[in-house]
């Protein structure tokens, strides 16, 4: 039976940091870790995690290292051999602990995978698998619907409570530390196929999720500037020549979007990221094509043509733009399948 590493990264969660501690306690075995890396909060967290927690290894930064950096730090100081990112505002439900670790054991042949990701008590779901568009554009998968509801096709996995081999997540080099926030699950999760791994949900493992989209104004700084680290990092070379007409026009969409919402400014600073990140991405990349193991048709197998997000608002899904995605991609697929035959 394979030992746990629960890795959760607070930053002033004094306040919510109980409940899934809690829950946990009431989960874990004797052999199993429960480690808390805190980026430097100033609500007293690390003091609540002491008292709440005695027995758990409590990381302190000097700093905000972000979210993903944090999570690699937590990984490095773990000795199990399953490890499983959970939010500071994720509360496992009774049976996690067993839920969580079975497809390490049932044959599912699963690299990564995450539990039921749900919502009002645990009433909705927050994410039943995270649905990736081929532009890099990401979302939550079946949020909002009634518990129950599931994706057709898993594209990443929800870094809400998300479980991976230690050896195999230090293999891969960890989470993209520089992302500080936000779609460091995407990333992680095309290495993951890049590499030839797969991934899944186990709808047996839920977690209720106290998430709210609207953090402010940087929020869309970081998804912009790390949507497009993902698609230089990690898209194989023929996929990315062929999109990069279609990239071009949802570029233009989102652009659209981001006027629109009034974060235009955040958009043009990402950007700017984007320009002198370029070189470092760059090399990133050399590394993690280099373990490329499947084709560029299968890596694709996984993304969608339509923009269902409200991430890019309502030009990216007029038909005048849909229509358009749609017969691309379908073009996209043949050649790339033509290619691998």
């Amino acid at each position: 039976m394979p030992s746990l590493a629960v890795i959760v990264v607070t930053y002033n969660h004094a306040d919510a940091i109980g409940r899934p501690l809690a829950a946990l306690a009431d989960e874990l075995r004797d052999e199993d870790e429960l480690i808390v890396v805190d980026n430097a909060s100033s609500d007293g967290t690390p003091a609540v995690v002491a008292e709440l927690a005695p027995a758990a290894t409590l990381l302190e930064a000097a700093a905000n290292l972000g979210f993903p950096a944090a999570c690699n730090l937590g990984a490095g100081a773990a000795r199990a051999d399953l490890l499983c990112f959970l939010n500071p505002d994720a509360v496992p439900e009774p049976g996690f602990r067993d839920a969580i670790e079975r497809p390490a054991l049932d044959g599912s042949g699963w690299t990564a995978w995450q539990a039921l990701v749900a919502s009002d008590g645990g009433e909705r779901v927050s994410s039943a698998g995270g649905v990736l568009h081929f532009s890099g554009v990401a979302w939550a998968g079946a949020a909002g619907r009634p518990r129950g509801a599931t994706v057709e096709r898993v594209g990443f996995l929800s870094g809400a409570c998300l479980a991976v081999g230690r050896e195999r997540f230090l293999q891969l080099g960890g989470f993209a530390g520089d992302y500080f926030l936000y779609h460091e699950d995407v990333d992680l999760s095309l290495r993951v196929l890049l590499a030839g791994g797969s991934i899944g949900v186990c709808a047996d493992a839920v977690v209720d999720h106290d998430y709210d989209f609207d953090k402010g104004p940087a929020k869309w700084r970081h998804l912009e500037r790390n949507r497009w680290a993902t698609i230089v990092r990690t898209y194989p070379a023929p996929l990315l020549l062929l999109l990069a007409p279609a990239l071009v026009l949802v570029e233009l969409a989102v652009l659209a979007a981001a006027i629109h919402g009034g974060w235009w400014r955040q958009k043009l600073l990402a950007g700017g990221d984007c320009v002198r990140r370029l070189p470092a991405w760059a090399r990133e990349r050399r590394r993690i094509q280099q373990a490329r193991a499947i084709s560029s048709s299968r890596f694709a197998g996984g993304m969608v043509a339509t923009l269902d997000s409200e991430f890019v608002g309502a030009a990216a899904r007029s038909p005048l733009v849909s229509a358009p995605l749609r017969a691309y991609w379908r073009a996209v697929r043949a050649l790339l399948a033509l290619g691998s035959s």
